[in-house]
């Protein structure tokens, strides 16, 4: 399978889904073990897979687990550097849910060149910390608001 990924001589466009998986006051995030910022847990679409697809295999290659996917809640274009490139991202939210980990911390299965750290994070804290989007306290307070657009811009 390929992703939905290409690079320009300047830029590079990311085509990426998310889960966002809440359970007793905390939401699921993850990061690299050599990074301080936390994203929501998903992967890049590949061509001829649907979003929901994306996500199932995402979360079974991550930690091993089948999850059901639920409705749409954000719809993002995001900004960011990618190395020494500029890179487009359109990224889609969607709720999920299913038998994952309890614990507050663990790490991801997928054997990658650094592994993910996978972490609960209670509601309350997610202004502490380093957390993309940035508004993601704010989203979170408007899951029942239907879909909701944002564009970041770093």
């Amino acid at each position: 399978m390929m992703d939905i990924l290409f690079q320009t001589e300047d830029w590079v466009f990311s085509y990426r889904v998310a889960g966002i998986c809440v359970r007793d006051g905390k939401v699921l995030l993850q990061k690299p073990l050599n990074d301080t910022g936390y994203a929501f847990p998903g992967g890049h679409v590949a061509f001829g897979e649907t979003n929901e697809e994306t996500l199932i295999r995402e979360f079974k290659e991550e930690i091993g687990v089948d999850i059901q996917v639920g409705e749409l809640k954000w719809v993002a274009e995001i900004f960011f550097p990618w190395g020494e490139k500029k890179c487009h991202q359109i990224c889609l939210y969607y709720m999920v849910e299913g038998p994952i980990s309890a614990d507050d911390r663990f790490l991801g299965i997928e054997e990658r060149s650094v592994p993910l750290e996978f972490r609960w994070v209670p509601m309350d804290q997610l202004k502490e910390l380093e957390v993309y989007p940035v508004q993601t306290a704010e989203l979170l307070t408007k899951l029942d608001q239907g879909v909701q657009h944002f564009i970041y811009k770093e």
